[in-house]
């Protein structure tokens, strides 16, 4: 048994306008829009009485789709520490292949994202870095040299 793809990545967010603003400065395109709710959505989640809005973005070469959720019903469960350093155990970021990493971190600090260390250079290959998303998630970028 094979899987067909990787269909997207989700991730929860405290500020859904934010996010998108986010990822539309990395250069992600608004995809769709949709308030979920429903006996299905409770029982795939194991929670009772469950509303979401999601919106789903996409890379510009159409093969790269992020899933951006907020919960308006639970709240939100909150974790220690609310922002976990990058040697925490699961999820640990997102990684964007990017044109300039300079101009991209530009970008992305006018929407408040955080550069975590510093741009640093692999070999002769990539610039990288790792940013400080929303609701604290890693994104980091990749420059190509070759």
């Amino acid at each position: 048994m094979t899987i067909k793809r990787l269909d997207h990545v989700s991730v929860v967010v405290d500020d859904l306008a934010a996010a998108i603003a986010f990822f539309t400065a990395l250069g992600m395109t608004l995809e769709a829009e949709a308030a979920i709710e429903g006996p299905w959505v409770d029982r795939i989640n194991a929670l009772e009485n469950v509303q979401v809005d999601i919106v789903m973005m996409r890379t510009p070469d159409g093969h790269g789709r992020l899933e951006l959720t907020k919960f308006r019903n639970p709240k939100l469960v909150e974790i220690e520490p609310a922002i976990a350093p990058p040697n925490t155990p699961g999820l640990r970021s997102i990684m964007f292949t990017v044109e300039s990493v300079d101009d991209t971190v530009a970008r992305l600090r006018a929407n408040g994202a955080e550069l975590i260390g510093e741009v640093a250079q692999y070999e002769d290959k990539y610039r990288l870095c790792y940013m400080r998303g929303p609701a604290g998630i890693i994104v980091a970028l990749a420059e190509e040299l070759f």
